[in-house]
């Protein structure tokens, strides 16, 4: 059996040591997996046990980091996947890493729409709303659930408000009512209002009878 020849500290990371077998850089551990492991210098190594330690350091990270990047904003579990894969952990131990989140509630796709639909329903419509949070990853079904809960006579009242902040804004230099209408129903497409509310809502706030 090859025998532990050295237990550096690391320099950067004073909570991680290098451990070199025969004379040679083998891997690096956290000092907590050397401590629990029982690993020492000089004595004989036990590959398997060896690779035991490291992939239970390997999920202590992945852990911590999955940890740190919870604690600066909620993410979904697809954005959790993408910055741990980046982060060059493998599959199992994202895997277990993203278990461990759920099964203490720091991960949850539908307390993040949740809270995502009623951060962005102060300012966005349903379609951007339900983009958006595809792009996160979210399932389909799980969206459309949420999102039916917006209230509509509420969503309207902000496509209203937010109208007519922006046609505040327009009446400065623009006069003529179709381009004022075109104007703010494309700032209200792009906001994720669907047609029928951005007509409803431009008729209003232009007190016209019909939508160019």
């Amino acid at each position: 059996m090859n025998i532990i020849t050295k237990i550096e500290e690391q320099k950067k990371n004073k909570d991680r040591v290098n451990i070199y077998i025969d004379d040679e850089y083998a891997f690096s551990l956290s000092k907590e997996v050397l401590i629990k492991e029982g690993i020492k210098l000089k004595e004989k190594v036990d590959i398997d046990r060896i690779k035991k330690a490291a992939k239970e350091d390997d999920y202590l990270k992945c852990k911590s980091a999955a940890l740190k990047i919870i604690d600066r904003s909620y993410k979904t579990e697809k954005e959790i996947w993408g910055k741990l894969l980046k982060k060059d952990f493998d599959i199992e131990t994202i895997n277990r890493t993203i278990s461990f989140l759920k099964e203490y509630n720091f991960l949850s796709d539908i307390d993040y729409a949740k809270m995502y639909i009623k951060d962005k329903s102060k300012s966005q419509g349903k379609n951007k709303i339900k983009y958006n949070l595809l792009k996160k990853g979210l399932n389909d079904t799980l969206i459309e659930q949420e999102i039916s809960k917006i209230n509509s006579e509420e969503e309207e009242e902000t496509a209203y408000y937010l109208a007519n902040k922006k046609y505040n804004i327009l009446i400065k230099r623009e006069k003529d009512n179709y381009k004022l209408s075109q104007k703010l129903y494309r700032f209200l497409v792009t906001r994720g209002y669907s047609y029928e509310i951005a007509s409803k809502v431009i008729k209003k706030l232009l007190n016209q009878d019909d939508f160019y």
